[in-house]
């Protein structure tokens, strides 16, 4: 053990006549000393590399068609998280069933929806309207129909993505959900089917608040990518933060500078939700 991890301070200590020196870390000063030249030539061949003009960068970081994409954005984001949430539960609560057929269905279901490649659902979510002239909804092998519209005025490119990106994102959280619900021990269920209560009650008060913990870390990771995920949607245009930045570069032919602008505003937002995160588990790490 060296002497600098016993006294703290990296400082030369004289002791009955000997000079002790504390070690020298020089592989970590020559590491820190590579990542900041690293670092300082990335950062300056951006800066003045004469084929990216920054002052179109600052002309639309804040254009009204920027932002407008910015907000589909975070509205894309928020619904496609929330219908995530809510499928992801349902499928975990039936991943973990006693019933083979109900199980089964789950795991097909997961096994489905994270083998797809989001960007080929999205583009089959997004040409339903392709198969299917109109959604209808009625009871079954029979003439009864309560109501039916044309699929070209209910699956919009903003639904369709909302649907693929919900799709895609309750395959992985199902997973998430399922192992947080199995964190909690078995005789947390013993206890509450002692008390009397029914299993709705059981996973409402008992298992799912425990299983908040387990679970609060990667639900925050996972809203991240959801978050980058939203960029898939510009191949059926989505109207999100990336399709009116493309949209942008088709007119003006600066396709870098609006990209760098997309990326500005995703850094941002990411920068926002990671620092909520960072509180909210800190939060659940003092109960």
């Amino acid at each position: 053990m060296s002497l600098r991890s016993i006294t703290g301070v990296n400082k030369t200590v004289h002791h009955e006549g000997m000079e002790i020196v504390p070690v020298r870390h020089w592989g970590r000063l020559t590491l820190a000393a590579f990542v900041v030249v690293i670092l300082v030539v990335v950062v300056t061949s951006f800066a003045t590399n004469p084929h990216i003009d920054w002052s179109v960068v600052g002309k639309y970081l804040f254009s009204p068609a920027i932002l407008n994409g910015l907000w589909g954005t975070l509205q894309l984001t928020f619904y496609s998280m929330i219908f995530a949430i809510i499928l992801a539960v349902v499928i975990a609560v039936m991943r973990i069933s006693e019933s083979r057929i109900v199980s089964g269905f789950a795991a097909g279901y997961v096994y489905i929806f994270r083998g797809i490649p989001l960007i080929v659902l999205l583009i089959f979510v997004g040409n339903l309207g392709l198969f299917f002239k109109e959604f209808t909804l009625g009871i079954p092998f029979t003439d009864i129909v309560f109501f039916s519209v044309p699929s070209k005025d209910v699956m919009t490119p903003f639904i369709a993505a909302i649907i693929g990106l919900s799709l895609a994102g309750s395959g992985y959280m199902a997973e998430i959900v399922r192992a947080g619900l199995l964190s909690v021990g078995r005789g947390q269920h013993e206890a509450a089917k002692a008390l009397g209560a029914t299993p709705s009650m059981t996973l409402r008060y008992i298992i799912m608040p425990q299983a908040l913990r387990v679970l609060i870390p990667p639900m925050g990771n996972e809203l991240i990518g959801m978050l980058k995920a939203t960029a898939i949607v510009s191949v059926i245009a989505g109207g999100d933060l990336l399709t009116m930045a493309l949209g942008i570069s088709g007119l003006n032919y600066r396709t870098i500078e609006m990209l760098i602008v997309a990326t500005i505003w995703y850094l941002i937002v990411i920068s926002v939700l990671s620092i909520g995160q960072y509180f909210v588990e800190r939060r659940l790490a003092e109960k």
